[in-house]
C-alpha cells in the first residue's frame, strides 16, 4: 500500500495487480491524494494537473465502487479548484457524454453512476465558475433518470442537491425541472432514493421560494404521502425536510404563514394523514381511520424539527399557544383519531414525545419553571370543565360522559408530562412547588377524583415524580392521600384514585435515600385491611376496595424486608382467607356464586397473587422455610380455580373476561417466581392450561403482530431493522412493530406497575394489554415447569405444540410459531443453566422439527429465534453426533434452497451454533462453514442473503478463536472487495461487513503491532475498510467504523492516525442518532485514558482549521473539547452516554488540569455560576441574626452581580452543575499530589513574576470560593451537598496557608463572611437531614482550623453549630417526621460528632498553648502574641463547654 502514496498514480505497480487488489490500490491512492491535495504548493498541482486529470478520469471509466466514485468527484473537485480551470469543461463534457451513453448492460452502471456523482462534487466546489454550462448538465442527468434504476435515481438525486449547494440563486432556472423530478422520487418504493429526494428538496428549498410559498400545500401533502409504508431513515430525512419548510415559510415576509397555520398543517397531516380531504371524510363516515402509524410517527418527528429549528427562545414565548395546539390533537374535537384506546394511546405518545424532545432537550431549568406553571394552569382549565360537566344536575348524563371523554386524554398528556419535569428539575423545582398561586400540589390531587381509571393513574405518577424529586413532600403527600382515602371511602372515584397514589407514593421510596417514617406502613396495612373486611359492606364500591386492597399490600412490599417484617402474619392470614380451604369449597363456591360475586372473587385473589408475587420480588431475605409452607396452601385451591375459568367464563360471558385474565397472569407470574418442586403436584393441569394459551388464540391477539419479547442477543436487531435500534425516537417508533389492534403499553392496562421502577428507556410504565402480557408470562413459565415434567409428559407436550402450528394458518400460524418458539427458547435457557438433559432421542426429534419448521418462517424475528433455538438444543443436547447431523441439515439445505428465507434462516444457524459451542473443534467443519458463508455473502441478487450471511460469518469469527487465525486473509479480502462494491443503500449488509470486520480485528488482537509485511498487509487492509466504512452514508455504519478504530487503537495504536480519528469523533460528536454518539463517545473514553492532551490538541487545532463549526451548537475553538463535552452532557438524556462523558472528562482532568489549571477552572466556573440570579439561590434565613451577619449575606450575595454577561453554558441543568463541582474538588485533589505550591500563595506570586505561564491553585482561590459558594446554596439538594463538600475540602486544604501581604493572618481568613452565607441555609428548619448533615462536619472544620481568631467573628457558624445542638437536645418530639427515623439519627451523630471535632480541637490548641507560654516563662522571653493566642484558644473553649454542659 505504500506504493500508493504519491501524488500521481504509480500505474507500474497498479498494472501488475489482479481486479480486486486494483480496487484496494486505487482506493488508496485516492484517499491519499484527497489528503494530499489540500495541502499540496499550487504550482506543483498545476505542474501535474493534466497528468492527474487523466488518471482520474481512466479509474472514472474504469467501473469503480460507491466509495472509489466518491472520491474520484472529491478530488477532482479539489484538483481544479486548486489548480488550473481551463480543462474542467472537457471533464464535465466527458462526464456527460458517459451518462448519455446508450450502453444499459450493469458492467457500465458504475461508469454513469461515477460520473453523475463528479458532476454534483465539481459543481458543489466551482459553483458559478462553470457559467450557464449547468443547464446542459442538469438537463441530462435529469433525462437518464428517467430510464435509471434505483442505484441511479439514489445517486442523480444527491448529485442535484450537491449542484444546488454549489450554483445557490443561479440554479434559478433549473429549479422547476429539478422540484418536479424529486417529488417523483420522494415516493419511490427505494427507502434510500426518498431520503436522497428529501435531502435534494432540503437544499433546494433554501433558493426556491415558490416550495414555501404557492406550492407549500402540495409538498407539505407529499410528505405526508412519503412517510407512507416508509422506514426510519425516511421518517428522519422528510421529517427535517417538512419541518425547515415550514419554518422557512413562516419567517419570510413576502406571502408568509403565520406559525399557527404551519402548526395547524401539521396538525392536518397528523388528523388526517396522507389522503385529500374528500378520502378522509369518506373514511370518516365509513367509522374507518384513515391515518396509518408510520404517517403518524413521521408527523411527531416533523413537529420536534419544527419546533427544535425555530429554537429555545421561541418555545418558551409561545409554550402555552403551543401546549394548546398539541393537546388539541387528542381531544374530542377530532373524535376518529382517537375512536378506540388503541388510537388513543397512540396518539397520546405522540404528542408525549413532542412535549418530552422540544421542553426537556431545549429549555433550560428557569424556562423549565415556567413551561410547568403552564401546564399547571392548562391541567386547572381542564379539570374545571370536568367538574362543570358531572356536577351540574341539568345536564344530560351523556353530555357529562362527552366532556370527561374529551379531557382524559389531554388530562394524561398534561400529568405525565408535567411529571417529566418535575423529575428532570429535581429539588430545583421548590420555587414552582411553593408558589401559592400554582397551587401545584392542589391542581393534581384534584384530578385523582377524575371518572378515567386512565387519568387518575396519571395524576398518581405525577405524584410519584414529584416525591422522587422533592422527597420533603413524599411523607406528607402520603399523608394526605391516606386521609382522603379514609375520608371518602364510599366514593369508588376516591377508592381507587388515592389508592393508586398511595401505590405509586410507595413506588417512589426506593429511590429517596432518606426514606419514609416506620409508622407509615402500619398506617398503609391498616387501611389495606378495612378496604378488603369492608369490601362486601357496599356491593357498588366492592370490586374497587378489593383491588385498591391487594394494590396498597403489593405496594407496601416494595418497601422491603425491614418494613415488611412487622406485618409478615398479618400479610399472610389476609392471603390465606383469600382463597378456599379445600377443592370442596371452591365446588360449594361454584354452585352458589353469581356473575358479579365471581368478578369480585377473581378480582380479590388476582390482587392476592400480585401481592405475594410482590413479596417475593422484593423481600427475598424474608423467604425462610417456615414463611414458604405457609405460602403454599391456597397454591392447589388458586390452580383449581384457573381449570375452571373456561366454564365459569361460558357461565357468566363477558363480564367475567377481563378478571378471568388478569387472574391467569397473576397466577403464571407468581408460580414463575416460586420453586418448582413447592407445586410439582399442580404440574398437569398448570401445563395443560399453558399449551392452550399458547396455541388457542382469542380474535383479538391473532390480529396483531404479538409482542416483542427481548432478542436472545442484541446484535440480531441490525437483521430485523433500524426500528428495533436504540433511538431516541425509540418510544413513539416502538408502534410500528404492533399492527392493528395493538399500539404499545400504557399504565391502565395493569395499575399495578404505578408502583414499579420505569424501565429505564421510558419515563412511564408501559404494561402491554393483558391479552398479550398473558402470553409472556405463559412462555415464561412454560420455561420454568417443562424441564421438571416427566419425560413421558414432555414428548405428549411438544407433539401437541407441534399440532397445534401445523393445524392453524397464515397469521395465526405465526403468532402461534412464534409463542412455542419463545416458550421453548426458555425451556432450553433453563436446561443450560441447570445443565439438565431434555430426554430421549424421540423428545429431540420432535423439538428439532418444532424449530426447524419456525426457521423457515417469513417473519425474521421468528427466524432470529428459531436459529438461536437450535444452537441451544445443541448445546443441551450436547452430543456430538446429534450436532454433526444438525450442522449438516442446514449445509444441505443452503446448497440446495434458493429462496432467500431458507438461505437467512440457516446461514443464521451455522453463526448460531458457534455461539454456543465456542468453537466446534472440527478444522473441516470450519472450513466448510466457511466456504459456504463466503458464498452466501457474494449474492448480490439478495441483500437480505448477504446481509445475514455476514452477520453468521461474523459470529463465527468471533466464536472460533485461533481456529479461525487460517482464514482471515481470505475473509478480509473479501470484507474489502464488498465493501467497495456494494451500493451504499443496502446500509444493512454494510451493517453486516462492519461486524465482520469488528470481529476479525479481535481475531488478531495484539498480533496486529507486529512489523512483517502480512501483518502490515493485515493491518493497511484494516485500516482500508475503515475508511471505507467512515464514509458511508448510514450512520450505523459509520458508528461501526469508529468502534473498529477504537480496536485497532487499542492493539496497534501506533498505526492509527490520532489526528483524522479525533477529527472524525469531533464531526459526530452531536450527530442526530443515539448510537453514532455512543459510539462516539465510547472511543474517546479509552484515547483520553491513554493520550488526553493529544486528543485535546488535535481536537482545537482541526477546529481552528475548519471553516466551519464540527458541531451545531458547541464552539470548540473557544471551549475546547473539554467544555464541547461539557454542553454535550447538559444535553444529553441518555444514561449510558451521559456515563461515559463524565468518565471522558475525568480521565481528562486527571491527565491535564494541572497542566491546564485555569482552562479547567474556568469551565467550571462557567458552569456553576451560569444563569444565576437572586431568584434562584437559596433562601438566607437571617431573622435572628446580629447584623453583622446580614452584612456578611449581603457581601456574599453580591458576588453573583458580577459578570452577568452571556455564558458558554446557557441555563446549564443541576446534574451538569453537580458534576462541574466534583471535577473541582479533583482538581484540588490532583494539585495536591503534583506540588506543594499549590497551597503556597507567597512561593506561587515569586514563581508567576518569574515565568507569567506558571499557574497555582491558591491563586484562584477566590474563584473556588465563589463556586463553592454557589453550589452550596443552590435550590438542588444535590448540589448543596456538593457545593458543601467542595467548601470542606478547601477549608481542609488552605487553613494554614499564611497570607504574605498580612503576616500572622491566613489566607481564608477574609473569605469568612462567604462560608458563613454557604453554610447559613443549610440549617434552616426545612433543609433535609443529608444536607445539615454535612454542613455541621463544615462547620467543625471551619472552627477547629484556627482560620477565626475573634471571638466575634467565630460565634457566626458557632450559632449555626448550637441551633443544630439545641434541636438535638430537644428530643425525636421536636423532630418534624418527614424522613425515615435513621436519618433523624443520622443527623443526630452529625451533630454530636461535629461538636466532639470542636471540643477536642478547642482543648488540644489550649494544651499547645500552655505549653508554650510555659516554655516562654522559664526563658523570660514572654510577649504579647503569646498572650494573644492563649486568650484565643481560652476563648473557643469557653465558648464551646457551656453548651457541652461540660
Amino acid at each position: 500500500m505504500e506504493l500508493a502514496h504519491s501524488l500521481l498514480l504509480n500505474e507500474e505497480a497498479y498494472n501488475k495487480l489482479g481486479e480486486p487488489q486494483k480496487a484496494e490500490f486505487a482506493f488508496e491512492w485516492l484517499r491519499f491524494l484527497e489528503k494530499l491535495l489540500p495541502s499540496t504548493n499550487r504550482v506543483d498541482i498545476k505542474e501535474k494537473q493534466s497528468k492527474l486529470v487523466e488518471q482520474l478520469v481512466f479509474l472514472l471509466t474504469s467501473s469503480p465502487g460507491p466509495p472509489a466514485r466518491q472520491l474520484i468527484a472529491k478530488n477532482l473537485a479539489v484538483l481544479y479548484s486548486s489548480g488550473d480551470i481551463f480543462s474542467v469543461h472537457q471533464t464535465i463534457d466527458k462526464c456527460n457524454e458517459l451518462i448519455r451513453s446508450k450502453d444499459d448492460s450493469p458492467s457500465y452502471l458504475p461508469t454513469k453512476l461515477a460520473a453523475v456523482v463528479c458532476l454534483g462534487y465539481l459543481y458543489k466546489k466551482l459553483g458559478r465558475i462553470l457559467g450557464n454550462s449547468f443547464m446542459d448538465t442538469v438537463g441530462n442527468i435529469l433525462k437518464a433518470m428517467k430510464n435509471a434504476e434505483s442505484q441511479g435515481r439514489y445517486e442523480i438525486m444527491l448529485s442535484l442537491q450537491n449542484i444546488l449547494k454549489g450554483l445557490g440563486a443561479a440554479a434559478v432556472p433549473c429549479h422547476r425541472d429539478i422540484y418536479k423530478a424529486a417529488r417523483s422520487c420522494l415516493m419511490d418504493r427505494s427507502m434510500a432514493v426518498r431520503c436522497a429526494a428529501a435531502k435534494c428538496l432540503l437544499e433546494l428549498q433554501s433558493e426556491a421560494t415558490f416550495i414555501w410559498s404557492t406550492d407549500l400545500d402540495s409538498i407539505v401533502t407529499l410528505c405526508f404521502k412519503s412517510f407512507e409504508g416508509s422506514n426510519y431513515d425516511v421518517r428522519m430525512a422528510v421529517s427535517k425536510l417538512l419541518g425547515c419548510i415550514l419554518v422557512t415559510s413562516a419567517r419570510q415576509n413576502v406571502l408568509r404563514i403565520s406559525f399557527e397555520e404551519a402548526l395547524e398543517h401539521l396538525a392536518t397531516g397528523f388528523l388526517r394523514g396522507s389522503s385529500g380531504f374528500l378520502r378522509a371524510s369518506g373514511d370518516i363516515l365509513k367509522g374507518t381511520s384513515s391515518v396509518s402509524r408510520d404517517v403518524r410517527v413521521g408527523i411527531t418527528q416533523a413537529y420536534v424539527v419544527f419546533i427544535s429549528t425555530l429554537g429555545g427562545q421561541w418555545l418558551e414565548k409561545n409554550f402555552s399557544a403551543l401546549l394548546s395546539h398539541l393537546l388539541d390533537l387528542v381531544s374530542q374535537s377530532h373524535p376518529k383519531a382517537i375512536q378506540t384506546q388503541t388510537d388513543a394511546i397512540c396518539c397520546r405518545r405522540c404528542v408525549s414525545f413532542i412535549l418530552r424532545a422540544t421542553i426537556g432537550g431545549l429549555l433550560g431549568g428557569k424556562a423549565q419553571i415556567a413551561t410547568a406553571k403552564e401546564i399547571c394552569q392548562a391541567i386547572w382549565k381542564l379539570k374545571k370543565v370536568v367538574d362543570a360537566a358531572t356536577s351540574d344536575g341539568n345536564v344530560e348524563t351523556h353530555a357529562g360522559t362527552t366532556a370527561v371523554a374529551a379531557s382524559q386524554h389531554m388530562l394524561i398528556c398534561a400529568l405525565e408530562e408535567l411529571g417529566n419535569l418535575i423529575y428532570s428539575l429535581g429539588t430545583t423545582a421548590a420555587p414552582v412547588m411553593q408558589d401559592a398561586s400554582v397551587g401545584l400540589l392542589d391542581v393534581v390531587i384534584s384530578v385523582i377524583l377524575h371518572p378515567s381509571v386512565a387519568v387518575q393513574l396519571a395524576a398518581a405518577w405525577c405524584l410519584r415524580c414529584i416525591a422522587v424529586a422533592l422527597p420533603c413532600y413524599l411523607s406528607l403527600l402520603l399523608d394526605r392521600c391516606i386521609e382522603r382515602l379514609t375520608a371518602l371511602k364510599s366514593s369508588p372515584e376516591a377508592v381507587t384514585g388515592y389508592s393508586f397514589a398511595i401505590a405509586a407514593l410507595l413506588g417512589a421510596v426506593k429511590q429517596c435515600p432518606l426514606g419514609i417514617p416506620h409508622c407509615k406502613g402500619k398506617m398503609i396495612m391498616t387501611v389495606a385491611e378495612d378496604l378488603l373486611r369492608s369490601a362486601s359492606q357496599n356491593s357498588r364500591i366492592s370490586v374497587q376496595r378489593m383491588q385498591s386492597g391487594w394494590l396498597l399490600i403489593a405496594a407496601l412490599m416494595t418497601l422491603g424486608p425491614a418494613v415488611v417484617q412487622h406485618h409478615l402474619p398479618r400479610m399472610l392470614l389476609l392471603w390465606k382467607c383469600a382463597f378456599p380451604v379445600s377443592p370442596k369449597e371452591l365446588e360449594t363456591e361454584k354452585s352458589r356464586g353469581d356473575s358479579f360475586t365471581w368478578q369480585v372473587t377473581l378480582e380479590s385473589r388476582a390482587g392476592a397473587l400480585c401481592a405475594i408475587k410482590s413479596f417475593i420480588l422484593h423481600c427475598g431475605g424474608l423467604l425462610t422455610d417456615e414463611v414458604i409452607q405457609r405460602l403454599l396452601p391456597p397454591v392447589p385451591c388458586a390452580v383449581d380455580l384457573l381449570t375452571q375459568l373456561p366454564l365459569l367464563n361460558k357461565t357468566y360471558g363477558s363480564p367475567l373476561k377481563s378478571a378471568s385474565l388478569t387472574y391467569r397472569k397473576r397466577l403464571y407470574e407468581l408460580l414463575s417466581f416460586l420453586p418448582p418442586k413447592t407445586y410439582e403436584g399442580s404440574f398437569a393441569p398448570v401445563m395443560k392450561e399453558l399449551v392452550l394459551d399458547l396455541t388457542q388464540l382469542d380474535g383479538q391477539i391473532a390480529s396483531s403482530v404479538g409482542y416483542l419479547p427481548s432478542l436472545p442477543h442484541q446484535n440480531e436487531l441490525a437483521l430485523l431493522g433500524p426500528i428495533l435500534q436504540e433511538t431516541e425516537h425509540r418510544f413513539i417508533e416502538e408502534q410500528l412493530l404492533l399492527v392493528n389492534s395493538m399500539a404499545g403499553g400504557s399504565l391502565e392496562y395493569d395499575p399495578f406497575s404505578v408502583c414499579e421502577k420505569a424501565a429505564e428507556c421510558d419515563s412511564v410504565p408501559t404494561p402491554l394489554p393483558t391479552t398479550l402480557s398473558i402470553i409472556s408470562a405463559a412462555t415464561r413459565l412454560f420455561g420454568v415447569i417443562f424441564p421438571h415434567v416427566a419425560e413421558s409428559q414432555r414428548y405428549q407436550i411438544l407433539e401437541q405444540l407441534l399440532a397445534s402450528v401445523k393445524q392453524t394458518k397464515g397469521s395465526r400460524q405465526r403468532i402461534v410459531q412464534q409463542n412455542v418458539m419463545f416458550a421453548f427458547s426458555n425451556v432450553l435457557k433453563h436446561l443450560s443453566s441447570c445443565k439438565g438433559n431434555l430426554g430421549s432421542e424421540e423428545i429431540r426429534s420432535c423439538a428439532l422439527t418444532l424449530v426447524l419448521s419456525a426457521l423457515e418462517s417469513n417473519n425474521p424475528l421468528l427466524r432470529c429465534s428459531a436459529a438461536d433455538c437450535l444452537a441451544r438444543l445443541v448445546q443441551v443436547v450436547a452430543d456430538s453426533t446429534f450436532t454433526a447431523g444438525l450442522a449438516q441439515i442446514s449445509f444441505d439445505k443452503l446448497k440446495s434452497a434458493r429462496d432467500v428465507i431458507s438461505r437467512t434462516g440457516h446461514s443464521l444457524t451455522l453463526g448460531s451454533l458457534y455461539r454456543y459451542l465456542g468453537g466446534i473443534s472440527s478444522t473441516q467443519h470450519l472450513n466448510a462453514c466457511v466456504g459456504i458463508l463466503y458464498t452466501l455473502s457474494q449474492d448480490s441478487t439478495s441483500p437480505e442473503v448477504q446481509a445475514w450471511a455476514l452477520h453468521s460469518l461474523s459470529l463465527v469469527i468471533d466464536s472460533a478463536g485461533p481456529l479461525y487465525h487460517v482464514h482471515v486473509e481470505p475473509t478480509l479480502s473479501l470484507v474489502l472487495m464488498l465493501l467497495l462494491t456494494v451500493p451504499p443503500a443496502y446500509a444493512e449488509v454494510h451493517q453486516s461487513l462492519g461486524r465482520c470486520l469488528n470481529a476479525l480485528i479481535a481475531t488478531l488482537g495484539p498480533e496486529l503491532q507486529g512489523s512483517s509485511a502480512t501483518i502490515s498487509a493485515l493491518r493497511a487492509s484494516c485500516l482500508l475498510g475503515c475508511a471505507v466504512m467512515q464514509d458511508n452514508p448510514d450512520c450505523l455504519v459509520q458508528a461501526q467504523a469508529i468502534s473498529c478504530l477504537q480496536q485497532l487503537h487499542m492493539f496497534a495504536p501506533r498505526h492509527v492516525n490520532l489526528s483524522s480519528l479525533v477529527r472524525c469523533l469531533c464531526v459526530n460528536l452531536s450527530s442526530s442518532y443515539l448510537l453514532l454518539r455512543r459510539a462516539v463517545l465510547a472511543c474517546l473514553h479509552q484515547l483520553v485514558q491513554r493520550e488526553a492532551a493529544e486528543v485535546s490538541e488535535h481536537a482545537v487545532a482541526l477546529a481552528k482549521d475548519s471553516r466551519e463549526d464540527f458541531t451545531p451548537g458547541i464552539n470548540i475553538r473557544e471551549v475546547g473539547l473539554e467544555g464541547a463535552l461539557l454542553s454535550l452532557l447538559d444535553k444529553e438524556l441518555d444514561p449510558k452516554l451521559c456515563q461515559d462523558i463524565r468518565g471522558t472528562l475525568s480521565h481528562m482532568l486527571l491527565s491535564m488540569a494541572v497542566e491546564k489549571l485555569s482552562f479547567w477552572l474556568k469551565l467550571c466556573k462557567d458552569v456553576l455560576v451560569a444563569s444565576v440570579d437572586s431568584s434562584t439561590l437559596a433562601s438566607v434565613d437571617t431573622t435572628q441574626e446580629e447584623e453583622g451577619a446580614q452584612a456578611d449575606d449581603e457581601l456574599a450575595l453580591g458576588l453573583e452581580n458580577e459578570d452577568e454577561c452571556l455564558h458558554p453554558f446557557p441555563h446549564p441543568r443541576w446534574s451538569t452543575r453537580v458534576f462541574a463541582a466534583e471535577c473541582v474538588c479533583k482538581i484540588i485533589d490532583q494539585c495536591e499530589n503534583a506540588d506543594s505550591t499549590h497551597f503556597d500563595l507567597a512561593l506561587a506570586q515569586e514563581m508567576k513574576q518569574r515565568d507569567s505561564r506558571d499557574d497555582f491553585l491558591v491563586l484562584h482561590l477566590a474563584d473556588l470560593i465563589r463556586m463553592a459558594f454557589m453550589a452550596a446554596t443552590d435550590h438542588s439538594d444535590q448540589l448543596r451537598l456538593s457545593g458543601l463538600q467542595l467548601l470542606l475540602v478547601l477549608v481542609q486544604k488552605f487553613a494554614t496557608v499564611p497570607e504574605p501581604e498580612f503576616p500572622g493572618h491566613l489566607i481564608l481568613e477574609q473569605y469568612q463572611a462567604n462560608v458563613g452565607a454557604a453554610l447559613r441555609p443549610a440549617f434552616t428548619p426545612e433543609t433535609p437531614p443529608n444536607v445539615t448533615a454535612k454542613a455541621c462536619q463544615v462547620c467543625s472544620v471551619w472552627i477547629a482550623s484556627g482560620v477565626v481568631s475573634d471571638l466575634h467573628d467565630l460565634q457566626r457558624v458557632h450559632q449555626l453549630l448550637v441551633r443544630s445542638l439545641t434541636k438535638v437536645q430537644a428530643g425525636k418530639e421536636a423532630h418534624n417526621q418527614l424522613y425515615n427515623e435513621g436519618t433523624t439519627t443520622m443527623e443526630i451523630l452529625a451533630v454530636l460528632k461535629a461538636w466532639a471535632e470542636v471540643y477536642i480541637a478547642a482543648v488540644q490548641r489550649q494544651r499547645k498553648q500552655s505549653n508554650i507560654s510555659r516554655q516562654a516563662f522559664v526563658t523570660n522571653i514572654i510577649e504579647e502574641s503569646f498572650r494573644d493566642e492563649r486568650s484565643s484558644a481560652d476563648e473557643l473553649l469557653e465558648l464551646v463547654q457551656p453548651d457541652l454542659g461540660i
